[in-house]
């Protein structure tokens, strides 16, 4: 497998680790006090046309960048999940192969098949859909039992 150059796989780990850093609490809270702290020095500094260019500035330039850095790990994210959903649709033996990659496909195209699908479960409800048995909460719990026993 063919590794990226080393300025982009710095950028990717980089991106990856600003993602998960601006997603915690902690830094909402940061964020938060921030903002209160800028609006507590407002009446100090006579609501400034400096003091509100901070705000805007700052704000800004944090945003325009972690658009970017967001993106690069969402677009990664993304593609290491089709992968996934590529293999597992190659791997079942009734799974159609012409579903593989179909992210690749117009939004025409994709739509096409969203209506097949549509087709194919009005008709199977029209059979009957036998009811499901055990649901995936059911069936960790009964899976967890014999580790606890």
């Amino acid at each position: 497998m063919t590794r990226p150059g080393k300025s982009a796989d710095w950028f990717s780990r980089f991106a990856t680790r600003v993602a998960h850093t601006v997603g915690r609490p902690v830094v909402f809270a940061l964020a938060c006090i921030a903002v209160v702290a800028w609006a507590a020095i407002g009446p100090f500094v006579g609501f400034s046309d400096v003091w509100q260019l901070t705000i805007n500035t700052g704000t800004t330039i944090v945003t325009f960048l972690v658009v970017f850095l967001i993106q690069n790990t969402q677009n990664r994210d993304s593609a290491a999940v089709q992968i996934k959903l590529d293999e597992l649709l190659r791997a079942t033996a009734e799974a159609h192969n012409s579903l593989l990659n179909l992210e690749e496909l117009s939004e025409q195209d994709i739509e096409t098949f969203r209506q097949r699908y549509i087709r194919l479960a009005s008709m199977a409800r029209k059979k009957g859909i036998p009811e499901i048995e055990v649901d995936a909460e059911e069936r960790a719990t009964d899976e967890a039992a014999p580790a606890r026993r």
